[in-house]
C-alpha cells in the first residue's frame, strides 16, 4: 500500500508515466483470470475460452481537445478510434464499448446527439456496439470517458514485453501529420482570436486536419497480419510520439534501440508545412503523438514477409538494453533517444 508521507510531491515532478509506475508497484492481482494489468495498452482478462481486452482512456475539454476548431461530431469519432486502437496494439479484436461523459450546460441535447453521432459511426465504422455508460453534470466543460473491449486467442496476444536485441522496429502508415495538423490549428486559432474577420488558411491541408481531428485505428493492420502469417514480437500504437512510444517497448523489454532518420516514413504535406510553421518534420514525427499507428518489432527472419508491403517501414532494429536509445540522422551522426513527447502532467 501507499506510505503516509507527510511532505507534498507535485505531480508534474515525475509526470504521467512515473505516476502510472507508482501507482502500479502498489497494484497486486488477486483473481487468477486477471492476466495483464496495468502497463500495457490494455488489460487481459481470461473469462474462459479466448481471451477478453479491455482498455479505457479518457479525453478532457481544455487539456486533449480543443472545441473551438473541433467539431463534436469529429471528437465522438476521435474518442471511440482511440481505445481501439489500443486493442489493435494489443493484436485483439475490438467488439464493444462503454462511455461515460460529464457534460456542463452550456451544452445542450442537440449537441450531444452531433457528439454520439461520432461515436456511432466510428462503432458502426469498426464493427462494435455501444453497450452502456453513464452521464453526470460537470461543473465546467466536457469530459469524455471511453471502455473498449476486445477479444483475442492467448496464442494472438502480443505485448510491449517480447522484443528481443536484433528484432527489426516497424511503424505503419506515416508520423507527424497529427502534430503538424494540431500545429496548424493552433496557428489559425491564435490569428482568428487577434483578428475576427480574418478566414482560416486550411485549404490543402485536408489530410493533416483529419489525421489530428479524425483519426483511424489500424484494425485493418490486425486483419493483415495473419494474412501474412506474421505475428509481431511486441506492439505499443503511436499516441505519445514516436521516441516515447519505442521507449516504452525498450524498457519492456529490456532492450536498446537504434533508429534511422532517413527511414522514418513522413507525409509530403507534414514535409511541406514544417518550414512553414517553423517546425522540423522528423521533430513532429519523433514527438508529436497522436497519430495512431502501430509501432512493433518483428525478427529479422519476418522480413521478407513485409519487405514490399506498403503499408509498413522499417525504421531501425532492437539493441541491447547497455546500449541505450540511439537516432541515426541523416549526416550518419548518433545521438540520444529521448522521450520528449506528450505527457498529461509536464506537458
Amino acid at each position: 500500500m501507499f506510505e503516509n508521507k507527510q511532505n507534498r510531491t507535485e505531480l508534474s515532478s515525475i509526470g504521467e508515466f512515473g505516476l502510472i509506475e507508482h501507482i502500479k508497484q502498489s497494484v497486486k492481482l488477486s483473481q487468477p483470470g486477471s492476466l495483464k494489468g496495468i502497463g500495457d495498452d490494455a488489460a487481459v482478462i481470461d473469462n474462459g475460452p479466448g481471451r477478453t481486452v479491455l482498455t479505457t482512456d479518457m479525453l478532457v475539454e481544455g487539456v486533449h481537445f480543443d472545441l473551438t476548431y473541433t467539431p463534436l461530431k469529429h471528437l465522438g469519432y476521435k474518442a471511440v478510434v482511440v481505445n481501439l486502437s489500443d486493442l489493435c496494439a494489443m493484436n485483439a479484436q475490438p467488439r464493444q464499448i462503454l462511455c461515460a461523459m460529464a457534460l456542463s450546460n452550456r451544452f445542450s441535447l442537440e449537441a450531444v446527439e452531433e457528439l454520439m453521432s461520432g461515436m456511432l459511426l466510428a462503432c458502426e465504422r469498426y464493427g462494435v456496439d455501444l453497450v452502456g455508460g453513464d452521464t453526470c453534470a460537470s461543473g465546467q466543460g466536457l469530459t469524455i470517458s471511453v471502455t473498449a473491449i476486445g477479444h483475442a486467442q492467448e496464442q494472438d496476444l502480443v505485448y510491449r514485453s517480447g522484443a528481443q536485441v536484433n528484432d527489426l522496429i516497424c511503424v505503419t502508415g506515416d508520423i507527424g501529420a497529427a502534430y503538424m495538423g494540431l500545429q496548424l490549428l493552433n496557428r489559425e486559432k491564435k490569428i482568428f482570436l487577434e483578428n475576427p474577420g480574418v478566414q482560416p488558411e486550411l485549404q490543402g491541408y485536408d489530410y493533416l486536419l483529419e489525421r489530428q481531428l479524425k483519426p483511424e485505428a489500424r484494425l485493418d493492420i490486425i486483419q493483415r497480419f495473419k494474412t501474412w502469417y506474421v505475428k509481431p514480437s511486441s506492439m505499443i500504437d503511436l499516441s505519445d510520439g514516436l521516441a516515447s512510444d519505442v521507449i516504452h517497448l525498450c524498457k519492456n523489454s529490456n532492450t536498446g534501440c537504434q533508429l534511422y532518420e532517413e527511414k522514418l516514413p513522413l507525409d509530403h504535406l507534414t514535409v511541406q508545412l514544417g518550414p512553414e510553421l517553423g517546425l522540423d518534420p522528423t521533430v513532429a514525427a519523433l514527438n508529436g503523438g497522436e497519430d495512431y499507428e502501430l509501432l512493433f518489432t518483428l525478427p529479422l527472419s519476418e522480413y521478407e514477409k513485409i519487405k514490399d508491403r506498403a503499408e509498413v517501414s522499417v525504421i531501425g532494429h532492437m539493441t541491447d538494453a547497455a546500449s541505450g536509445y540511439r537516432f541515426i540522422d541523416r549526416q550518419q551522426n548518433v545521438h540520444e533517444l529521448k522521450a520528449l513527447g506528450w505527457d498529461a502532467f509536464k506537458s
